[in-house]
C-alpha cells in the first residue's frame, strides 16, 4: 500500500521558544533515513518524539504516521517502534536466551518460545548461545543479541540511535551491515541518527543534516 512505512509529517521540535529541528519525510519499507548532526543538535530528541517519550521541556508539532496510522498520541508501548541504542542494554542477570525471551510477545507454549529464540540466535550466527551469560559476549555479539531481542518484539519500524558508535572498526561494519540486512529483509522503515559520515553512507538512503543552533 502507498502509505506503508514511517512518515514524519511536518515535525518540528522547539525548546524555550527556539526551534531545534524541522523534518518532513516518508521512509518506505526497507529504506533508511539518516539524520546527521553534532551532539546536542536534537537527533535523539527526534527519536524520542517518534517513540512517544519526548520530555515535557520540549514543544513538538506535526504527526508521526506508521503504515497509514497516526501514532503521534499513541502510548509508547503500543506504537510497535523498535529502537537500538549505543549501549546494548542487555539484562546482566539474565542469560542470552532469557534476554531474547523478554522481547517476545506474550503467548505460545514454552517449546514454541524456545524455538523462536533458537531460530533468532541461528539467524545471527549465535546458535547454542541461549544459556550464555551476556558478560561473556564480545561487543559485536552483544549487539547481535540486542538486535534480535528488538526484532522478536515484531516492530513495524526501526530507530537507530548511534548503535554502532561503541564498536571497534573491525566489528562496526559487520554489525552495521547485519542490522540493515535484517531490517530490510523484514521490510522495516529505518530512521537512524548519527554523527558518523561512514554510517550515513553505508545506510544508502536519504541523509538530512541538522545544524547546531544556540538553543541546542
Amino acid at each position: 500500500m502507498d502509505n506503508a512505512g514511517l512518515t514524519l509529517d511536518g515535525v518540528t521540535i522547539a525548546k524555550d521558544g527556539a526551534q531545534l529541528l524541522a523534518v518532513s519525510h516518508h521512509v518506505a519499507p526497507g529504506e533508511v533515513l539518516t539524520v546527521m548532526g553534532p551532539s546536542g543538535v536534537g537527533k535523539s530528541t527526534l527519536l524520542a518524539f517518534v517513540t512517544g517519550t519526548l520530555a515535557p521541556v520540549f514543544d513538538a508539532t506535526g504527526r508521526v504516521m506508521l503504515n497509514g496510522q497516526d501514532i503521534t498520541d499513541v502510548a509508547p508501548h503500543q506504537r510497535r517502534v523498535g529502537i537500538l541504542f549505543q549501549d546494548d542494554l542487555l539484562f546482566p542477570h539474565l542469560s542470552v536466551g532469557a534476554n531474547l525471551a523478554f522481547g517476545l510477545p506474550a503467548g505460545g507454549t514454552k517449546a514454541e518460545r524456545q524455538a523462536k529464540i533458537a531460530d533468532a540466535l541461528t539467524e545471527v550466527g549465535l546458535e547454542g548461545y541461549a544459556s550464555r551469560d551476556p558478560a561473556t559476549l564480545s561487543g559485536g555479539q552483544k549487539a547481535r543479541v540486542a538486535l534480535m531481542r528488538m526484532l522478536l518484539s515484531d516492530p513495524c519500524a526501526l530507530l537507530l540511535d548511534e548503535p554502532f558508535s561503541r564498536l571497534d572498526t573491525a566489528r562496526r561494519a559487520q554489525v552495521r551491515d547485519m542490522v540493515f540486512a535484517r531490517a530490510k529483509a523484514r521490510a522495516l522503515p529505518i530512521l537512524m541518527v548519527t554523527h558518523d559520515a561512514e554510517d550515513a553512507q553505508a545506510a544508502g538512503g536519504t541523509i538530512i543534516t541538522l545544524q547546531a543552533t544556540d538553543a541546542s
